[in-house]
């Protein structure tokens, strides 16, 4: 599955484009890596987002979208939250 489609369906990012912005931007890194959009996303991938104030780091448990499109399903585990001051560089 790509990473955009991920993000979204995961409810890590609301909408599918902000997904692909924040990557495009390299707020989104897939295995430590920056990445594209259209990355594939497999079972076990950690990916780490960037949002305004904290990084969010979580490790993939499924990658079928059919599945992700259930309202309750368990899509990824967090490893790592942590806080980001507003002068300070995420990644």
């Amino acid at each position: 599955m790509r990473l955009d489609k991920f993000l979204k369906l995961a409810r890590l990012v609301k909408r599918r484009t902000v997904a692909q912005e924040m990557i495009e931007l390299g707020a989104v890194r897939l295995n430590g890596r920056n990445c594209k959009p259209s990355s594939e996303v497999i079972v076990n991938n950690i990916i780490e987002i960037a949002y305004i104030n904290r990084v969010l780091k979580v490790r993939v448990l499924c990658d079928d979208e059919a599945v992700l499109k259930r309202p309750k399903a368990v899509s990824w585990e967090q490893l790592e939250e942590r806080p980001v001051k507003p002068d300070e560089k995420p990644f």
